[in-house]
């Protein structure tokens, strides 16, 4: 007999564990299906920076949520999760990006955030490895780092104490409009509402998304406790993010509690295979190392790429899809998954047992792109 189920949740990266763990505290009968390990996909290979961005309204609006969701969490984490509220500083090259700054300053302060401006003195005190002569920036105290892989795990062990049950090695060939799941050994499960949360692969499962593959290049270097403090990124970053045409980096250093750095990051376009490209690498490192002269002089350890969906407005599909009713999405988070994950979980589980989501949920609705969008 065929299983049925509540919700069906195909993708076990950290956005489908945060939905798995919102559904099944909401009481509904839930399944979580994962061709590869938890968290092995793009949660694998990236930053875990859970920071608040303001591109737009909608994405102030579903980072700051769920940037409040994550510090409600951070007690319940175990200690491979990582969790360190380092904050991040927005650094500032000249005056015209001071301006950026102080922008970026009135509208992180009229939403009630920490934030507070650096002059070039501060700057140079708060991160003394920064070379002299940057303007100075912003920082922003409540933004946290995370080891992503674990908090997935995390989430789906919080499902499983709330009844979901978690598949890993299912690979799902295709979502019915009728709810049925089928696997690649020829089996299927029924959901009353199945959840495409695969990623840059959700566009294979339902045909026609307006998802883009953007793929991303990271260093890990070797210990060097207190090198930084800080996640610090450029305010170039900003300029690079809204690249959709061509190739792109920007500085992006993160300091981990193993004392370790990641140093990103780079944007491509449609690129194919997750293997390093060193040209692009070593435009990124020689990026960063104008910010940070004597980075270059430190071991790096490893260098992976990975990969992200994107869609066209930078926001994610969150809720039903034009495919059918019982086709959900939480996908195309780009390169803010780990920080909308706790929001994205949250907002669908609310909508799916018809309760108001905290913030308006119309900006993340597939149904945007219903007649060609934008």
């Amino acid at each position: 007999m065929t299983e049925t189920y509540d919700v069906v949740i195909v993708g076990g990266g950290i956005v489908g564990a945060a939905c798995g763990a919102a559904c099944a505290r909401g009481g509904l009968k839930v399944l979580v299906l994962e061709r590869g390990l938890i968290g092995g996909g793009a949660t694998a290979t990236c930053m875990g920076h859970v920071v608040v961005m303001d591109d737009s309204e909608a994405q102030f609006a579903l980072t700051t949520y769920s940037s409040r969701l994550w510090r409600e969490l951070a007690d319940e984490l175990p200690a491979g999760a990582e969790y360190d509220p380092c904050g991040t500083i927005w650094v500032a090259a000249d005056d015209e990006e001071m301006e950026a700054v102080e922008q970026k300053h009135r509208s992180y302060n009229r939403a009630g955030l920490d934030a507070r401006i650096l002059g070039a003195a501060e700057l140079a005190h708060a991160e003394p490895s920064l070379r002299s002569g940057l303007a100075g920036g912003l920082l922003v105290t409540e933004d946290i780092v995370v080891y992503p892989p674990v908090v997935a795990q995390c989430l789906l062990d919080r499902a499983k104490a709330h009844g979901a049950e978690i598949r890993t090695g299912a690979e799902v060939r295709g979502i019915g409009a009728d709810g049925r799941v089928t696997l690649a050994d020829g089996t299927a499960v029924l959901a009353n509402w199945a959840v495409n949360a695969a990623g840059c692969f959700s566009p294979s499962l339902t045909p026609g998304l307006p998802i883009r593959n953007r793929k991303g290049h990271l260093v890990v270097t070797d210990r060097y406790p207190g090198y930084i403090r800080h996640q610090l990124i450029e305010l170039g970053y900003l300029k690079s993010a809204h690249a959709v045409q061509s190739d792109s980096v920007a500085m992006n250093i993160q300091p981990r509690k193993t004392g370790q750095m990641l140093i990103g990051s780079s944007r491509q376009f449609d690129a194919e295979g997750s293997e390093a490209e060193m040209p692009i690498v070593d435009r990124m490192i020689r990026r960063a190392t104008r910010y940070i002269p004597d980075l270059g002089r430190l071991s790096a350890i490893r260098i992976w790429a990975g990969h992200r969906g994107a869609t066209p407005d930078k926001l994610p599909l969150i809720g039903p899809s034009t495919a059918g009713d019982r086709i959900w999405l939480a996908t195309g988070h780009e390169g803010l998954g780990i920080t909308t994950s706790l929001g994205t979980g949250r907002m669908l589980a609310d909508l799916l047992l018809g309760r108001t989501p905290e913030i308006p949920a119309a900006p993340y609705s597939p149904l945007r792109f219903a007649s060609g969008g934008q």
